[in-house]
């Protein structure tokens, strides 16, 4: 079971994070979520759980715990959806590849 946990304290570790959801059974994984540039914690991890008895445990358990002094958000990880936008085919501030007008500003051609 994969578990969401949010509202984290940039000290937080994987292994403050494992140690907190092993007191509810297996993990089989933590992700702590950084920024690929900074390297910092971005606030959230994943935790994967094998046993969905353990998971719902753990969020009920976890869920509104404070961790060095963050109250933690721990629920089901929704699936990843892909609507993720990065203005590449929509020709929005790129403007109009017959000229490189923008949308707004093209003159009329006879």
């Amino acid at each position: 079971m994969k578990i969401y946990v949010g509202n984290l304290s940039y000290e937080v570790t994987e292994q403050d994070l494992r140690q907190e959801f092993e007191a509810f059974g297996g993990v089989s994984s933590v992700s702590l979520i950084t920024d690929q540039y900074s390297g910092r914690s971005k606030g959230f991890a994943f935790v994967e759980m094998p046993s969905v008895s353990e998971g719902q445990a753990a969020i009920t358990g976890l869920n509104g715990k404070t961790l060095k002094d963050r109250t933690l958000t721990v629920n089901t990880a929704r699936p990843r959806s892909d609507t993720r936008s990065d203005n590449r085919g929509s020709g929005g501030s790129y403007g109009d590849r017959r000229g490189g007008e923008s949308r707004g500003n093209r003159q009329r051609r006879y």
